[in-house]
């Protein structure tokens, strides 16, 4: 199973605002009672390419206010979306409507993290369980 993790850089620390990370922590999950997690790597996000990010949007306080006929911002979302095609879990500390519905566009699921873990790797430790 590959589950995508928004992360701020190498260091794994996950981004809190999934629409806005400047990079997707792409691991592979296996094994049976005892998960085995494997980083696969890094994976840009074309949605904020070329935007610099700031610490409120890492730290989940950015709203996203765009509505659901604003094409242009879906449309960008579904870059993102489209960069971890390849996952069946998206881990989320926080996400927009919008980031949750082109996610579902293009089957990928959704789990949201609740824990006080800041890296990526510790978190699924944490609920690799409910995959």
């Amino acid at each position: 199973m590959k589950i995508a993790v928004p992360v701020i850089d190498q260091t794994l620390r996950i981004a809190k605002n999934a629409g806005h990370t400047p990079y997707f922590a792409i691991f592979n999950i296996g094994g049976g009672m005892f998960k085995t997690i494997t980083l696969e790597g890094l994976r840009a996000n074309p949605k904020m390419a070329g935007h610099e990010v700031s610490e409120e949007e890492h730290s989940g306080k950015h709203v996203c206010d765009h509505d659901e006929n604003d094409m242009e911002h879906i449309k960008s979302h579904d870059l993102m979306s489209e960069a971890i095609k390849d996952c069946d879990y998206l881990v989320i500390k926080s996400a927009c409507k919008n980031t949750a519905n082109s996610m579902k566009a293009f089957g990928i699921k959704m789990k949201k993290y609740n824990g006080d873990k800041t890296n990526a790797k510790e978190a699924l430790g944490e609920i690799s369980g409910e995959f």
